[in-house]
C-alpha cells in the first residue's frame, strides 16, 4: 500500500512543487534557446526558415527517443541524478551555440539540448506523484505548467533583448549562466527528491514485464493527444512574430510580444486550470478549452481583426489552452494509475510525452514548408485543425477510463 505522500505536511509539498516548478521553467526557456535568435542565426548563416527549422527538429527528435527511455533511468536511479545530468547538457548546448561556427554546430546545440531535456517529464511527474499529498496534486501539477509556460514566456524577452544589445553570443552566454544556477539549486536542494521508502520495491513488484504498458490503448490515446496538440503549439512558438508580421504587419518587437502575451495567457490559464481539474470532468474541460482556442485561431488566420487586438487575441488562444493543462496531466495519471499503480510512473509518463517532443518536431519542417511559400495564414488554421483532432483523443480517453471497482 503506497499512503507516504497523504503523510507529507503542506511545508515539505511546496517546496517540492517549488522546486520541480523552477528546473521545469528552465527546461521550457531552453525549448526557445534557438528560435528567438532565428533572425539573427539566419542572417549570420544565410539560412532559410525550413533549414534553421531543422535545429529545432533535432532538438525534440533526440528529446523524445530520449524520453521513452529517460523513464526507465528514473524508475531505476531516482529524480535528482536524472535531473542533474539534463540541466548539464542545457548548460553545455548554450556554451556551444555561443561559439557556434556554422549550421552543422546549431545541428549539434539541437541534439544536446534536446537530450538534456528528455529527462524532465518523466523525473518531475515521477516526483510530483509519488511525493505530493493527493489533495494538493491538482495544484502541483498547475505550478508545473505554469512554470514550464513562464519558462517559455522569459526566453524570447531575454534571447532577444540581449541579442539586440550585445549580440546573439551574448544571449547564448546568459542561456548557459542560467543553466548553471539552476544546477546548483537543484544540487542544493536535492534531498528533497529522494524516493520515497519502498518506491523501488513497489516498482519491482507490481508489473510482470516492464513494456506492459504498451499494451494498454488510453496511454495511446494521451500519445496521440500531446502529438496534435504540440504540433500545432509548435507552430505558434517558432512562427508566431512571421507570421503576425505577414497578416497584421507588426514591426518585430510587437509581434514577439504578441508570442510572449500568447504564453503569459497560458501561464494564467494553468493557474485558473489547476483548481478546475480538482472538480474532475478532465476530459470535458480539455474538449470545451481546445474548441473555443481553435475558434480564435481560425479567427486570427482570417486577417480581419484589428492589428491592436492581435496580442488579446494571442493572450486569448494561450489562457484557453492553458486552463487544459492540469486536467490533461491527471488524465495521464489516470491512464497510468488504473492499470499499474505507482509501479510505472517514469515509464509511462516517458512515452506519453515523447508525442509531445514528436509533435515539437514536426512542427518546424510541416510549418516552415508553408512559411516559405508565404501562407502564414494557412499555418494557423493548421493550428485550429490539430487543436480541433485532438479533442477527440481527450474525450476517447476519458471514455475509457471510466471509474470501476478497485481491485482488493
Amino acid at each position: 500500500m503506497s499512503s507516504l505522500p497523504q503523510s507529507h505536511p503542506a511545508r515539505r509539498d511546496a517546496a517540492i512543487i517549488a522546486l520541480i516548478g523552477a528546473v521545469h521553467g528552465v527546461s521550457h526557456f531552453f525549448h526557445l534557446l534557438l528560435p528567438p535568435l532565428f533572425p539573427w542565426l539566419m542572417a549570420e548563416f544565410d539560412l532559410s526558415f525550413t533549414r534553421i527549422g531543422l535545429a529545432v527538429t533535432v532538438f525534440f527528435v533526440v528529446s523524445g527517443i530520449g524520453q521513452a527511455a529517460a523513464g526507465f533511468l528514473v524508475d531505476r536511479w531516482g529524480a535528482a541524478r536524472v535531473l542533474a545530468g539534463g540541466i548539464a547538457c542545457f548548460c553545455l548546448a548554450a556554451l556551444l551555440l555561443a561559439g557556434a561556427t556554422g549550421f552543422p554546430t546549431l545541428l549539434w546545440v539541437g541534439a544536446l539540448a534536446g537530450l538534456g531535456n528528455a529527462v524532465f517529464h518523466p523525473a518531475d511527474f515521477t516526483v510530483l506523484n509519488r511525493q505530493v499529498s493527493a489533495p494538493r496534486l491538482g495544484h502541483a501539477f498547475s505550478v508545473h505548467g505554469l512554470s514550464g509556460n513562464l519558462g517559455w514566456a522569459l526566453a524570447p524577452i531575454f534571447m532577444t533583448g540581449i541579442a539586440a544589445l550585445a549580440g546573439w553570443r551574448a544571449a547564448a552566454l546568459g542561456a548557459a549562466l542560467l543553466a548553471l544556477l539552476a544546477l546548483l539549486l537543484l544540487l542544493a536542494l536535492r534531498h528533497l527528491l529522494a524516493d520515497p521508502s519502498g518506491a523501488q520495491r513497489l516498482s519491482a513488484t507490481r508489473n510482470a514485464h516492464p513494456l506492459a504498458f504498451l499494451g494498454v490503448l488510453p496511454v495511446w490515446m494521451c500519445f496521440a493527444f500531446f502529438l496534435l496538440i504540440t504540433t500545432a503549439f509548435g507552430a505558434i512558438q517558432n512562427y508566431a512574430s512571421p507570421i503576425l508580421a505577414q497578416l497584421y504587419g507588426l514591426a518585430r518587437p510587437l509581434a514577439a510580444g504578441s508570442l510572449s502575451a500568447y504564453l503569459l495567457g497560458g501561464a494564467g490559464g494553468i493557474a485558473l486550470g489547476g483548481f478546475l481539474a480538482q472538480q474532475g470532468e478532465h476530459d470535458r474541460i480539455i474538449a470545451l478549452m481546445l474548441t473555443l482556442a481553435a475558434l480564435l485561431a481560425l479567427l486570427l488566420a482570417s486577417g480581419w481583426p484589428p492589428a491592436w487586438s492581435v496580442p488579446i487575441l494571442m493572450a486569448s488562444i494561450g489562457f484557453l489552452t492553458g486552463i487544459a493543462g492540469p486536467s490533461r496531466d491527471l488524465l495521464v495519471r489516470r491512464a497510468a494509475v488504473s492499470r499499474f499503480g505507482e509501479s510505472a510512473y517514469g515509464r509511462i509518463y516517458g512515452f506519453v510525452y515523447s508525442g509531445l517532443d514528436a509533435g515539437l518536431a514536426l512542427a518546424p519542417l510541416v510549418f516552415g514548408i508553408l512559411m516559405d511559400a508565404g501562407r502564414a495564414g494557412a499555418v494557423l488554421v493548421g493550428v485550429a485543425l490539430l487543436q480541433s483532432l485532438a479533442i477527440f483523443t481527450a474525450l476517447g480517453v476519458g471514455r475509457h477510463l471510466t471509474p470501476r471497482p478497485a481491485p482488493g
